[in-house]
């Protein structure tokens, strides 16, 4: 990253925050529940299923954390309601995981439970180091009790091929996404060769034992790979499908539906979309560019 790209990104927080949700737009569904269900409508329309977030992490608070399943129970039944093509993904610590794991497991548990009987699936996101084996006892817990539920491998942990060895008897349902979280290089691949190459193992590997995989990446040459897996496989539509994030490159997602694939985008809505939208930027430093520009120039 070049030293001006580092000025924009440690510049952000100095962005009046009206600003910020300017250019945000693209990325995040909006704070209500009403703009989610606009959002995923559009994304139906265009052929594109979609994964809903309720925004939110690292709650403290036990009531908090109940409000958030308040909020996903709401979302499901809204789901079922409107008809229309989408699933949950959920961040443990949204629902409880600093504050006890096990009000975690049960809160996930309870989400799960609704999904089940309103026919739908949640996958439970993956986070920084710290929840990475709180996080999978939670998933294998509640695949055991419910079925339909799903995790997360990030190709850039060290840990990722041994927690891979360690899901495959159970058939797991895997989104594999790059990861997002700053982590030393004690615990995670820097090199992006190196990234991406694990990114296709673990693809590669979860496909070859019949799992569900949600190839999750805006690399093209990512893209690329899994669709050469695909085709080496002979794989049906209903084996598998890639993911993308609202916002970014709708060229590549109109491309992957096109070529016959399925494809979902993870949508994102609530209250807490500040911190998700100025990560959003500091990944983004072409963007966050035209931000500090708007601002300079008053917006226009």
């Amino acid at each position: 990253m070049s030293v001006f790209d580092q000025l924009v990104k440690h510049g952000l927080p100095l962005i009046p925050k009206p600003i910020v949700g300017y250019f945000a737009r693209p990325y995040v569904a909006g704070a209500a529940l009403d703009d989610a269900v606009a959002t995923i409508r559009t994304l139906n329309a265009e052929g594109a299923m979609a994964t809903v977030d309720v925004l939110g992490e690292e709650v403290v608070e036990r009531a908090k954390a109940e409000t958030a399943v308040d909020e996903y129970t709401r979302l499901l039944e809204r789901i079922a309601a409107e008809g229309i093509d989408a699933n949950v993904s959920i961040k443990p610590t949204l629902v409880g995981l600093k504050v006890d794991e096990n009000l975690c497991a049960a809160n996930v548990d309870t989400i799960a439970a609704r999904a089940a009987s309103l026919g739908n699936f949640l996958r439970i996101d993956m986070e920084d180091r710290t929840t990475t084996d709180a996080t999978l006892r939670i998933y294998r817990a509640t695949l055991a009790a419910r079925g339909n539920v799903g995790a997360v491998l990030q190709a850039y942990m060290r840990r990722t091929a041994a927690d891979l060895r360690q899901l495959l008897p159970i058939r797991p349902n895997v989104r594999v996404c790059k990861g997002i979280y700053r982590e030393p290089r004690t615990v995670a691949w820097k090199d992006f060769d190196t990234i991406r190459a694990n990114f296709i193992y673990a693809v590669d590997t979860l496909l070859e034992a019949g799992c569900y995989v949600g190839i999750a990446t805006h690399d093209p040459y990512l893209v690329a790979a899994g669709m050469r897996t695909i085709d080496r496989l002979g794989l049906e539509r209903h084996q598998y499908e890639f993911q993308m994030l609202l916002g970014v490159d709708r060229e590549l997602r109109r491309i992957i539906i096109d070529a016959g694939h399925r494809l979902r985008v993870y949508v994102p809505y609530g209250r807490d979309w500040y911190p998700y939208s100025m990560r959003r930027l500091r990944e983004n430093p072409t963007v966050a560019q035209h931000v500090l520009r708007a601002m300079v120039r008053g917006g226009d």
